[in-house]
């Protein structure tokens, strides 16, 4: 993963070059979920995962399973009904997903438009977790990244302030029309 660089600096007349090595084969995801309800704190939920296999033929991101595990963990963490604002990705369009979905009454499903991130609040959360974690390291190893991305997004989880101006950001109203049940 090469990470995003917005400063640096060089001898005034010189570009700046910032040398890497050859890319790495080596890959990680993460999912999450920016959980909100009135009243209480918000909370991130999230699930990295390093992809071992993926040079012999292995999947290289989550797959369907993996999200169903995360909303289940998440359900079972808040104690509440999820309701789901998807993007398009396609393992949240997955036949299986959906079906998982369907069949319990917990969770309701959203699919935002084709191609509209700023209604993403988790894009925001990407967006600190770029610029923060990720901005001006050179990363020695996997293992690296993976503690830089896991400190970065406990931190995250401990601001829910920053987790509340994602969704402001996103300019979606924190109200549902559907009754709640307890």
């Amino acid at each position: 993963m090469t990470p995003p660089t917005p400063r640096t600096w060089s001898r005034r007349g010189h570009t700046p070059v910032v040398r890497v090595r050859g890319r790495s084969q080596r890959r990680f995801s993460i999912a999450a979920l920016a959980c909100y309800k009135p009243g209480e704190r918000t909370r991130l939920i999230f699930r990295p995962k390093q992809h071992l296999d993926h040079k012999r033929g292995g999947r290289r991101s989550f797959t369907w399973s993996d999200y169903r595990d995360l909303l289940a963990t998440a359900h079972q963490q808040l104690g509440a009904p999820l309701i789901l604002v998807w993007d398009n990705l396609n393992v949240h369009l997955d036949a299986r997903l959906r079906a998982f979905i369907d069949a319990h009454d917990w969770i309701t499903s959203f699919q935002l438009p084709s191609y509209a991130p700023d209604l993403n609040p988790v894009g925001g959360v990407w967006s600190l977790l770029r610029r923060s974690a990720q901005c001006n390291t050179a990363f020695s190893d996997p293992d690296h990244l993976n503690r830089s991305l896991r400190r970065t997004l406990r931190e995250i989880q401990y601001r829910p302030e920053l987790i509340d101006a994602c969704l402001a950001a996103t300019g979606l109203p924190l109200t549902t029309t559907r009754p709640q049940t307890k």
